[in-house]
């Protein structure tokens, strides 16, 4: 596949960026679906959505969240929607400002407060995401609230990073990825995460340690 047919191919998608081996926005182009999932030992996510037009996308979600302590445990199921609010093109590169959404059910414990005290309540998820992407850099940031009756969790996201080299659009194309997140009322710090990312036509994965020397595994797929 000649450069110039991927970039519009990928374009049409809404997926990558302006060229071959670009990075995954959180939803995928009409009509497709989209898995992802993030993995480490106090956070695990992972949902799938449908894209019912180029710019929104409904889906289901659940998450597990733990205290840095252990003391506190979270469980989420929520439906979700994504919405593409807004996408420059640029001549070389391509940027998004993306909202992520939803409603559903936090389970939890509070060990900390009262042995065994478990709570069953209505959370809210909306949140936003920035991305700037070219063949070679990225970045985006993200904060989305996770909040119910007397709960604040919200999150806190930057992450960037750059391609090795670039390849064809049927290669597999490596990349650096180093992330800071935060959880608001379950870690006390920031978390910092150095990956190794493979982007391959429809598909990425990430896997890296963490500053607590936590492995993390992430994933996604459009199909």
């Amino acid at each position: 596949m000649q450069l110039s047919s991927c970039f519009k191919f990928l374009l049409k998608l809404g997926l990558f960026v302006c060229s071959v081996n670009a990075v995954a926005g959180p939803m995928g182009f009409k009509d497709s679906f989209m898995a992802m999932g993030d993995f480490n030992k106090n956070w695990r996510e992972v949902f799938v959505n449908y894209a019912i037009t180029p710019r929104d996308a409904f889906g289901v979600g659940a998450t597990y969240m733990r205290s840095d302590d252990e003391t506190k445990t979270r469980t989420l199921e929520e439906f979700t929607y994504t919405s593409l609010l807004k996408r420059w093109n640029l001549p070389n590169s391509q940027a998004n400002l993306w909202f992520t959404g939803g409603i559903g059910a936090i389970q939890g414990e509070n060990d900390s407060v009262e042995k065994g005290h478990h709570f069953d309540k209505v959370m809210v998820t909306p949140g936003i995401q920035f991305d700037y992407e070219t063949t070679r850099v990225y970045f985006a940031a993200a904060h989305r609230l996770y909040r119910a009756e007397d709960i604040n969790h919200d999150f806190t996201s930057v992450r960037a990073g750059f391609s090795f080299y670039e390849t064809d659009y049927d290669k597999t194309q490596p990349w650096a990825i180093l992330e800071a997140r935060n959880m608001n009322g379950l870690s006390e710090k920031i978390e910092v995460t150095p990956m190794l990312r493979l982007i391959n036509k429809s598909y990425f994965v990430e896997a890296g340690i963490n500053n607590s020397g936590q492995p993390r595994f992430n994933f996604m797929y459009i199909f």
